[in-house]
Protein backbone atom coordinates (compact mmCIF):
# COMPACT_ATOMS: atom_id res chain seq x y z
CA UNK A 1 0.00 0.00 0.00
CA UNK A 2 2.83 2.54 0.65
CA UNK A 3 4.24 1.64 -2.50
CA UNK A 4 0.94 2.02 -4.69
CA UNK A 5 0.55 5.65 -2.59
CA UNK A 6 4.18 6.24 -4.11
CA UNK A 7 3.22 5.95 -7.54
CA UNK A 8 -0.52 7.62 -6.75
CA UNK A 9 0.65 10.53 -5.43
CA UNK A 10 3.66 10.85 -8.37
CA UNK A 11 0.93 11.04 -11.09
CA UNK A 12 -1.81 13.58 -9.53
CA UNK A 13 1.02 15.75 -7.87
CA UNK A 14 3.23 16.15 -11.00
CA UNK A 15 -0.02 16.82 -13.22
CA UNK A 16 -1.24 19.94 -10.86
CA UNK A 17 2.26 21.49 -11.06
CA UNK A 18 2.62 21.55 -14.41
CA UNK A 19 1.51 24.32 -15.53
CA UNK A 20 3.13 26.30 -12.54
CA UNK A 21 6.99 24.01 -13.55
CA UNK A 22 6.42 25.31 -17.59
CA UNK A 23 5.83 28.96 -16.48
CA UNK A 24 8.99 29.07 -14.29
CA UNK A 25 11.13 27.19 -17.11
CA UNK A 26 9.31 27.88 -19.86
CA UNK A 27 9.74 25.12 -23.15
CA UNK A 28 5.87 24.83 -23.30
CA UNK A 29 6.42 23.11 -26.76
CA UNK A 30 8.03 20.19 -23.81
CA UNK A 31 5.22 20.12 -21.80
CA UNK A 32 3.98 16.54 -23.00
CA UNK A 33 7.37 15.18 -22.76
CA UNK A 34 7.70 16.12 -19.15
CA UNK A 35 5.06 12.67 -18.92
CA UNK A 36 5.57 10.64 -22.16
CA UNK A 37 9.57 10.16 -21.11
CA UNK A 38 8.96 9.30 -17.74
CA UNK A 39 5.95 6.49 -18.99
CA UNK A 40 7.16 5.33 -21.65
CA UNK A 41 10.72 4.47 -20.24
CA UNK A 42 8.33 2.84 -17.02
CA UNK A 43 6.14 0.90 -19.24
CA UNK A 44 9.36 -0.48 -21.25
CA UNK A 45 10.95 -1.50 -18.11
CA UNK A 46 8.01 -2.63 -16.47
CA UNK A 47 7.46 -5.92 -18.47
CA UNK A 48 11.59 -6.56 -17.24
CA UNK A 49 10.61 -5.91 -13.40
CA UNK A 50 8.56 -8.43 -13.62
CA UNK A 51 10.46 -11.17 -15.31
CA UNK A 52 13.02 -10.60 -13.27
CA UNK A 53 10.53 -10.47 -10.10
CA UNK A 54 9.73 -14.09 -10.88
CA UNK A 55 13.48 -14.86 -11.25
CA UNK A 56 14.88 -13.01 -8.37
CA UNK A 57 11.68 -12.76 -6.06
CA UNK A 58 10.06 -9.65 -5.53
CA UNK A 59 12.11 -7.82 -2.40
CA UNK A 60 14.66 -7.58 -4.51
CA UNK A 61 13.79 -6.38 -8.02
CA UNK A 62 11.64 -3.64 -6.24
CA UNK A 63 14.13 -2.42 -3.88
CA UNK A 64 16.51 -1.73 -6.97
CA UNK A 65 13.69 -0.25 -9.01
CA UNK A 66 12.92 2.07 -5.86
CA UNK A 67 15.98 3.00 -5.27
CA UNK A 68 16.55 4.61 -9.00
CA UNK A 69 12.85 5.88 -8.87
CA UNK A 70 13.79 7.87 -5.59
CA UNK A 71 17.33 8.98 -7.20
CA UNK A 72 15.69 10.09 -10.30
CA UNK A 73 13.10 11.84 -8.11
CA UNK A 74 15.52 13.69 -6.28
CA UNK A 75 17.10 14.84 -9.36
CA UNK A 76 14.04 16.22 -11.32
CA UNK A 77 13.59 19.09 -8.42
CA UNK A 78 17.24 20.39 -8.78
CA UNK A 79 17.00 20.47 -12.80
CA UNK A 80 17.04 23.74 -14.54
CA UNK A 81 15.16 24.07 -17.56
CA UNK A 82 12.48 21.80 -19.32
CA UNK A 83 15.19 19.50 -21.42
CA UNK A 84 16.96 18.47 -18.61
CA UNK A 85 13.83 17.77 -16.56
CA UNK A 86 12.65 15.51 -19.73
CA UNK A 87 16.53 13.95 -18.99
CA UNK A 88 15.69 13.35 -15.14
CA UNK A 89 12.27 12.04 -15.51
CA UNK A 90 13.40 8.85 -18.08
CA UNK A 91 15.76 8.31 -15.14
CA UNK A 92 12.85 8.32 -12.82
CA UNK A 93 10.96 6.32 -15.47
CA UNK A 94 13.64 3.72 -15.86
CA UNK A 95 13.42 3.01 -12.05
CA UNK A 96 9.01 3.40 -11.71
CA UNK A 97 8.57 0.11 -13.63
CA UNK A 98 8.72 -1.82 -10.80
CA UNK A 99 7.18 -0.15 -8.43
CA UNK A 100 3.45 -0.65 -9.27
CA UNK A 101 3.88 -4.01 -11.11
CA UNK A 102 6.36 -5.83 -8.37
CA UNK A 103 3.96 -4.23 -5.33
CA UNK A 104 0.62 -5.33 -7.50
CA UNK A 105 1.95 -9.05 -8.46
CA UNK A 106 3.28 -9.16 -4.71
CA UNK A 107 -0.49 -8.95 -3.50
CA UNK A 108 -1.38 -11.56 -6.28
CA UNK A 109 0.76 -14.05 -4.45
CA UNK A 110 -0.04 -14.00 -1.11
CA UNK A 111 -4.35 -13.95 -1.04
CA UNK A 112 -5.79 -16.16 -2.50
CA UNK A 113 -8.20 -16.07 -5.92
CA UNK A 114 -11.57 -15.51 -3.77
CA UNK A 115 -9.60 -12.89 -2.12
CA UNK A 116 -7.89 -10.78 -4.69
CA UNK A 117 -10.67 -8.81 -6.15
CA UNK A 118 -11.46 -8.13 -2.88
CA UNK A 119 -7.76 -6.77 -1.70
CA UNK A 120 -6.94 -5.46 -4.86
CA UNK A 121 -10.31 -2.96 -4.65
CA UNK A 122 -8.38 -2.20 -1.07
CA UNK A 123 -5.54 -1.65 -2.83
CA UNK A 124 -7.23 0.98 -4.74
CA UNK A 125 -8.66 2.82 -1.57
CA UNK A 126 -4.94 3.95 -1.52
CA UNK A 127 -5.97 6.21 -4.22
CA UNK A 128 -8.43 7.88 -2.76
CA UNK A 129 -6.20 8.73 -0.18
CA UNK A 130 -3.46 9.96 -2.54
CA UNK A 131 -6.31 11.56 -4.81
CA UNK A 132 -7.15 13.89 -1.80
CA UNK A 133 -2.96 14.33 -0.65
CA UNK A 134 -1.42 14.44 -4.02
CA UNK A 135 -3.24 17.34 -5.86
CA UNK A 136 -4.25 19.76 -2.37
CA UNK A 137 -0.43 19.07 -1.48
CA UNK A 138 0.49 19.92 -4.98
CA UNK A 139 -1.49 22.99 -4.95
CA UNK A 140 0.01 24.20 -1.86
CA UNK A 141 3.71 23.35 -2.62
CA UNK A 142 3.23 25.66 -5.55
CA UNK A 143 1.88 28.53 -4.56
CA UNK A 144 3.74 28.63 -0.97
CA UNK A 145 6.28 26.56 -1.40
CA UNK A 146 9.04 25.72 -4.60
CA UNK A 147 7.71 23.23 -7.27
CA UNK A 148 10.69 21.05 -6.63
CA UNK A 149 9.30 19.53 -3.52
CA UNK A 150 6.68 17.84 -5.75
CA UNK A 151 9.07 15.41 -6.69
CA UNK A 152 11.03 15.57 -3.47
CA UNK A 153 8.12 14.53 -1.67
CA UNK A 154 8.57 10.74 -2.79
CA UNK A 155 11.71 10.49 -1.22
CA UNK A 156 10.98 9.94 2.55
CA UNK A 157 7.57 7.60 1.28
CA UNK A 158 10.08 5.64 -0.77
CA UNK A 159 12.61 4.92 2.28
CA UNK A 160 10.03 4.10 4.62
CA UNK A 161 8.42 1.66 1.66
CA UNK A 162 11.67 -0.19 1.20
CA UNK A 163 12.28 -0.34 4.85
CA UNK A 164 8.67 -1.83 5.62
CA UNK A 165 8.88 -4.58 2.85
CA UNK A 166 12.53 -5.23 3.95
CA UNK A 167 11.03 -5.76 7.55
CA UNK A 168 7.57 -7.77 7.00
CA UNK A 169 7.80 -9.50 3.20
CA UNK A 170 9.48 -12.95 4.17
CA UNK A 171 10.05 -15.33 0.46
CA UNK A 172 12.06 -17.90 -0.79
CA UNK A 173 13.00 -17.35 -4.65
CA UNK A 174 13.61 -20.23 -6.37
CA UNK A 175 16.34 -18.77 -9.27
CA UNK A 176 16.31 -20.32 -12.61
CA UNK A 177 17.85 -19.73 -16.40
CA UNK A 178 16.93 -16.64 -17.86
CA UNK A 179 16.98 -14.57 -20.66
CA UNK A 180 16.03 -10.89 -20.31
CA UNK A 181 14.71 -9.57 -23.43
CA UNK A 182 16.72 -6.31 -23.13
CA UNK A 183 17.33 -5.48 -26.93
CA UNK A 184 13.94 -5.83 -27.01
CA UNK A 185 13.25 -3.34 -24.21
CA UNK A 186 15.91 -1.06 -26.49
CA UNK A 187 14.28 -1.56 -29.61
CA UNK A 188 10.59 -0.93 -28.15
CA UNK A 189 11.93 2.86 -26.33
CA UNK A 190 13.88 3.72 -29.69
CA UNK A 191 10.95 3.07 -32.25
CA UNK A 192 7.95 4.87 -30.11
CA UNK A 193 10.15 7.40 -28.84
CA UNK A 194 11.21 8.26 -32.92
CA UNK A 195 7.92 8.29 -33.64
CA UNK A 196 6.43 10.08 -30.87
CA UNK A 197 9.13 12.38 -31.49
CA UNK A 198 7.73 13.08 -34.71
CA UNK A 199 4.31 13.61 -33.68
CA UNK A 200 4.86 15.70 -30.87
CA UNK A 201 7.32 17.74 -32.24
CA UNK A 202 6.43 18.06 -36.29
CA UNK A 203 5.85 21.95 -36.14
CA UNK A 204 9.23 22.61 -35.06
CA UNK A 205 11.65 19.73 -36.95
CA UNK A 206 13.59 20.51 -40.18
CA UNK A 207 12.53 17.05 -42.85
CA UNK A 208 16.42 16.98 -42.75
CA UNK A 209 15.30 15.44 -38.99
CA UNK A 210 11.52 14.07 -39.26
CA UNK A 211 12.35 11.60 -42.33
CA UNK A 212 15.48 9.76 -40.41
CA UNK A 213 13.68 9.78 -37.01
CA UNK A 214 10.81 8.06 -38.84
CA UNK A 215 13.06 5.65 -40.90
CA UNK A 216 14.94 5.06 -37.59
CA UNK A 217 11.49 4.40 -36.00
CA UNK A 218 9.56 1.88 -38.14
CA UNK A 219 12.66 -0.34 -38.60
CA UNK A 220 13.34 -0.58 -34.70
CA UNK A 221 9.38 -1.20 -34.31
CA UNK A 222 9.88 -4.06 -37.34
CA UNK A 223 12.55 -5.43 -35.61
CA UNK A 224 11.24 -5.33 -32.56
CA UNK A 225 8.47 -7.83 -33.88
CA UNK A 226 11.34 -10.23 -35.41
CA UNK A 227 12.77 -10.04 -31.75
CA UNK A 228 10.15 -11.11 -30.18
CA UNK A 229 8.54 -14.19 -32.11
CA UNK A 230 12.51 -15.41 -31.49
CA UNK A 231 13.77 -14.73 -28.27
CA UNK A 232 12.74 -17.26 -25.08
CA UNK A 233 11.08 -14.46 -22.71
CA UNK A 234 10.06 -11.59 -24.67
CA UNK A 235 9.35 -7.85 -23.84
CA UNK A 236 6.09 -8.57 -25.26
CA UNK A 237 4.69 -11.97 -24.05
CA UNK A 238 3.12 -13.04 -27.79
CA UNK A 239 2.80 -16.39 -26.33
CA UNK A 240 0.46 -14.99 -23.52
CA UNK A 241 -1.63 -13.34 -26.10
CA UNK A 242 -3.07 -16.27 -27.48
CA UNK A 243 -4.92 -16.53 -24.48
CA UNK A 244 -8.09 -14.31 -25.47
CA UNK A 245 -8.63 -12.70 -21.61
CA UNK A 246 -4.96 -11.88 -21.40
CA UNK A 247 -5.15 -10.26 -24.88
CA UNK A 248 -8.03 -8.01 -24.46
CA UNK A 249 -7.27 -7.22 -20.79
CA UNK A 250 -3.79 -6.01 -22.62
CA UNK A 251 -5.63 -4.14 -25.37
CA UNK A 252 -7.85 -2.14 -23.17
CA UNK A 253 -5.62 -1.36 -20.71
CA UNK A 254 -3.47 0.61 -23.03
CA UNK A 255 -6.33 2.33 -24.57
CA UNK A 256 -7.83 3.62 -21.41
CA UNK A 257 -3.81 4.02 -20.21
CA UNK A 258 -4.35 6.33 -23.58
CA UNK A 259 -7.47 8.16 -22.87
CA UNK A 260 -6.20 8.48 -19.06
CA UNK A 261 -3.72 10.85 -19.98
CA UNK A 262 -5.54 13.04 -22.65
CA UNK A 263 -7.81 14.21 -19.50
CA UNK A 264 -5.39 14.53 -16.61
CA UNK A 265 -2.61 15.91 -18.62
CA UNK A 266 -4.51 18.96 -20.01
CA UNK A 267 -7.02 19.37 -17.44
CA UNK A 268 -5.08 21.35 -15.36
CA UNK A 269 -3.99 23.32 -18.49
CA UNK A 270 -7.44 23.78 -19.36
CA UNK A 271 -7.90 25.02 -15.78
CA UNK A 272 -4.88 27.46 -15.77
CA UNK A 273 -4.38 28.74 -19.03
CA UNK A 274 -8.33 29.45 -20.20
CA UNK A 275 -9.92 29.83 -16.74
CA UNK A 276 -6.86 31.66 -15.36
CA UNK A 277 -7.64 29.83 -12.24
CA UNK A 278 -5.16 28.98 -9.62
CA UNK A 279 -3.41 25.66 -9.17
CA UNK A 280 -5.57 24.49 -6.46
CA UNK A 281 -8.29 24.80 -8.20
CA UNK A 282 -6.53 22.18 -11.20
CA UNK A 283 -5.54 20.22 -8.28
CA UNK A 284 -9.44 20.41 -6.88
CA UNK A 285 -10.19 18.57 -10.60
CA UNK A 286 -7.65 16.20 -10.83
CA UNK A 287 -8.10 14.88 -7.30
CA UNK A 288 -11.58 14.46 -8.02
CA UNK A 289 -11.07 12.47 -10.86
CA UNK A 290 -8.82 10.45 -9.05
CA UNK A 291 -10.96 10.00 -5.93
CA UNK A 292 -14.10 8.62 -8.37
CA UNK A 293 -11.26 6.19 -9.88
CA UNK A 294 -10.59 4.56 -6.31
CA UNK A 295 -14.28 4.69 -5.77
CA UNK A 296 -15.09 3.29 -8.85
CA UNK A 297 -12.56 0.67 -8.27
CA UNK A 298 -14.16 -0.70 -4.66
CA UNK A 299 -17.19 -0.29 -6.77
CA UNK A 300 -16.26 -2.72 -9.05
CA UNK A 301 -14.30 -5.00 -7.14
CA UNK A 302 -17.74 -5.63 -4.52
CA UNK A 303 -20.10 -6.21 -7.47
CA UNK A 304 -17.22 -8.72 -9.25
CA UNK A 305 -18.70 -10.98 -6.76
CA UNK A 306 -21.83 -11.51 -8.64
CA UNK A 307 -21.31 -9.58 -11.87
CA UNK A 308 -19.27 -10.74 -14.66
CA UNK A 309 -16.64 -9.00 -15.68
CA UNK A 310 -17.68 -8.30 -19.27
CA UNK A 311 -20.94 -6.40 -17.97
CA UNK A 312 -18.79 -4.73 -15.32
CA UNK A 313 -16.30 -3.59 -18.21
CA UNK A 314 -18.97 -2.19 -20.40
CA UNK A 315 -20.92 -0.20 -17.71
CA UNK A 316 -17.28 1.51 -16.79
CA UNK A 317 -16.50 2.36 -20.79
CA UNK A 318 -20.13 3.93 -21.02
CA UNK A 319 -19.21 6.60 -18.32
CA UNK A 320 -15.83 7.15 -19.67
CA UNK A 321 -17.72 8.04 -23.12
CA UNK A 322 -20.09 9.70 -21.15
CA UNK A 323 -17.78 11.66 -19.69
CA UNK A 324 -15.32 12.41 -22.75
CA UNK A 325 -18.11 13.71 -24.70
CA UNK A 326 -19.15 16.36 -21.82
CA UNK A 327 -15.69 17.41 -21.56
CA UNK A 328 -16.13 18.09 -25.41
CA UNK A 329 -19.48 19.83 -25.47
CA UNK A 330 -19.02 22.22 -22.54
CA UNK A 331 -17.79 26.25 -23.38
CA UNK A 332 -14.62 25.87 -20.85
CA UNK A 333 -14.11 29.26 -19.96
CA UNK A 334 -17.79 29.48 -18.20
CA UNK A 335 -18.43 25.75 -16.94
CA UNK A 336 -16.36 24.56 -14.73
CA UNK A 337 -19.40 22.83 -13.19
CA UNK A 338 -19.12 20.67 -16.46
CA UNK A 339 -15.61 20.01 -16.08
CA UNK A 340 -15.82 18.70 -12.79
CA UNK A 341 -19.09 16.60 -14.03
CA UNK A 342 -17.03 15.50 -16.90
CA UNK A 343 -13.55 14.49 -15.06
CA UNK A 344 -15.85 12.61 -12.37
CA UNK A 345 -17.47 10.56 -14.88
CA UNK A 346 -14.09 9.83 -16.57
CA UNK A 347 -12.78 8.98 -13.20
CA UNK A 348 -15.57 6.53 -12.11
CA UNK A 349 -15.55 4.60 -15.59
CA UNK A 350 -11.66 4.38 -15.23
CA UNK A 351 -11.95 2.73 -11.58
CA UNK A 352 -14.16 0.27 -13.68
CA UNK A 353 -12.39 -0.87 -16.61
CA UNK A 354 -8.70 -0.85 -15.07
CA UNK A 355 -9.75 -3.14 -12.55
CA UNK A 356 -11.53 -5.63 -15.22
CA UNK A 357 -8.60 -5.47 -17.51
CA UNK A 358 -6.20 -6.37 -14.68
CA UNK A 359 -8.12 -8.89 -13.03
CA UNK A 360 -9.28 -10.42 -16.33
CA UNK A 361 -5.76 -10.86 -16.76
CA UNK A 362 -4.67 -12.43 -13.44
CA UNK A 363 -7.68 -15.05 -13.29
CA UNK A 364 -5.88 -16.39 -16.88
CA UNK A 365 -2.66 -17.60 -15.77
CA UNK A 366 -0.69 -19.85 -13.57
CA UNK A 367 1.16 -18.59 -10.66
CA UNK A 368 4.98 -18.77 -12.30
CA UNK A 369 3.28 -16.47 -15.05
CA UNK A 370 1.48 -14.01 -12.91
CA UNK A 371 4.38 -11.67 -12.43
CA UNK A 372 5.13 -11.04 -15.93
CA UNK A 373 1.39 -11.38 -16.93
CA UNK A 374 0.65 -8.54 -14.18
CA UNK A 375 3.61 -6.37 -15.29
CA UNK A 376 2.23 -6.62 -19.12
CA UNK A 377 -0.78 -4.87 -17.78
CA UNK A 378 0.86 -1.98 -15.92
CA UNK A 379 3.37 -1.75 -19.05
CA UNK A 380 0.49 -1.52 -21.91
CA UNK A 381 -1.29 0.68 -19.37
CA UNK A 382 1.60 2.57 -19.13
CA UNK A 383 2.55 2.62 -22.52
CA UNK A 384 -0.82 3.73 -23.71
CA UNK A 385 0.00 6.86 -21.20
CA UNK A 386 2.96 7.25 -22.99
CA UNK A 387 1.24 7.41 -26.37
CA UNK A 388 -1.77 9.16 -25.02
CA UNK A 389 0.27 12.44 -23.80
CA UNK A 390 2.32 12.51 -27.02
CA UNK A 391 -0.79 12.03 -29.04
CA UNK A 392 -2.72 15.11 -26.96
CA UNK A 393 0.76 17.14 -26.85
CA UNK A 394 0.43 17.13 -30.79
CA UNK A 395 -3.24 17.58 -31.09
CA UNK A 396 -2.61 20.58 -29.03
CA UNK A 397 0.82 22.25 -30.17
CA UNK A 398 -1.42 21.83 -33.98
CA UNK A 399 -4.01 23.36 -32.47
CA UNK A 400 -2.03 26.61 -31.28
CA UNK A 401 -0.41 26.75 -34.48
CA UNK A 402 -3.24 26.37 -36.32
CA UNK A 403 -5.29 28.81 -34.52
CA UNK A 404 -2.86 31.44 -33.33
CA UNK A 405 0.21 31.44 -35.93
CA UNK A 406 3.07 32.46 -34.65
CA UNK A 407 1.86 32.15 -31.20
CA UNK A 408 3.67 28.83 -30.53
CA UNK A 409 4.67 30.33 -26.88
CA UNK A 410 1.01 31.12 -26.04
CA UNK A 411 0.78 28.55 -23.43
CA UNK A 412 4.44 30.93 -21.78
CA UNK A 413 2.28 33.94 -22.28
CA UNK A 414 -1.27 32.90 -20.74
CA UNK A 415 0.24 30.47 -18.23
CA UNK A 416 2.99 33.56 -16.30
CA UNK A 417 1.24 35.93 -14.70
CA UNK A 418 2.82 38.83 -15.68
CA UNK A 419 3.48 38.33 -19.49
CA UNK A 420 -0.36 37.27 -19.43
CA UNK A 421 -0.99 41.20 -18.14
CA UNK A 422 1.17 42.44 -20.46
CA UNK A 423 -0.74 41.07 -23.65
CA UNK A 424 -3.97 43.22 -23.80
CA UNK A 425 -7.17 42.64 -23.64
CA UNK A 426 -7.78 41.48 -27.53
CA UNK A 427 -4.12 39.37 -27.44
CA UNK A 428 -5.69 37.51 -24.57
CA UNK A 429 -8.89 36.53 -25.80
CA UNK A 430 -7.44 35.13 -28.81
CA UNK A 431 -4.62 33.42 -27.31
CA UNK A 432 -7.49 31.68 -24.77
CA UNK A 433 -9.26 30.85 -27.65
CA UNK A 434 -6.72 29.12 -29.95
CA UNK A 435 -5.64 27.22 -26.42
CA UNK A 436 -9.23 26.26 -25.17
CA UNK A 437 -10.32 24.88 -28.29
CA UNK A 438 -7.08 23.00 -29.44
CA UNK A 439 -7.70 21.62 -25.42
CA UNK A 440 -10.97 20.19 -26.36
CA UNK A 441 -9.76 18.65 -29.52
CA UNK A 442 -7.54 16.40 -26.71
CA UNK A 443 -10.87 15.74 -25.12
CA UNK A 444 -12.36 14.68 -28.88
CA UNK A 445 -8.91 12.36 -28.80
CA UNK A 446 -10.36 10.91 -25.66
CA UNK A 447 -13.77 9.97 -26.82
CA UNK A 448 -12.38 8.15 -29.41
CA UNK A 449 -10.07 6.20 -27.34
CA UNK A 450 -13.50 5.34 -25.09
CA UNK A 451 -15.63 4.26 -28.19
CA UNK A 452 -12.32 1.49 -28.71
CA UNK A 453 -12.82 1.03 -25.01
CA UNK A 454 -16.09 -0.17 -25.16
CA UNK A 455 -15.74 -2.30 -28.25
CA UNK A 456 -12.69 -3.82 -26.55
CA UNK A 457 -14.84 -4.80 -23.17
CA UNK A 458 -17.75 -5.94 -25.09
CA UNK A 459 -15.27 -8.72 -26.55
CA UNK A 460 -14.27 -10.09 -23.05
CA UNK A 461 -15.71 -13.57 -22.19
CA UNK A 462 -18.97 -14.01 -21.38
CA UNK A 463 -18.64 -16.30 -18.99
CA UNK A 464 -15.25 -14.38 -16.87
CA UNK A 465 -16.35 -14.00 -13.57
CA UNK A 466 -14.94 -14.24 -10.11
CA UNK A 467 -15.92 -17.97 -9.84
CA UNK A 468 -14.15 -18.95 -11.90
CA UNK A 469 -10.85 -16.52 -10.79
Amino acid sequence: MMAIFMVAVEVTIVATAMPTIVSDLGGAHLFSWVFAAYLLTQAVTTPIYGRLADIYGRKRVFFAGSALFLAGSAACGLTWNMTSLVIFRILQGLGAGSIQSVSTTIVGDIYEASDRARVQSWMSGVWVFAAVIGPALGAFIVEHLHWAYVFWVNVPIGIATIGLLAVFLHEVPKPRQHSIDYLGSILLMVGVGAIMTVVVQAQRLDRAVTVPLIVVGLVALAWLMVQERRVPEPIIPISLWRNRAVAIGNVGSLIIGALLMCVVAFVPTDVQAVMARSPTVAGIVVGSLSVLWSTGSICAGRLMARTPYRTIGVAGAIMLIGGAVLLVILDTPNQMAGLVTGALLVGFGMGFCNLVFLLAVQASVAWNERGVATASVMFNRTLGQAIGAGLGGAVLNFGIALRAPGANDALDQLLQPDLRAALGTERTAHLVEAVATSVHDVYGLAVIFALVALVIALLLPRDLHHAKA
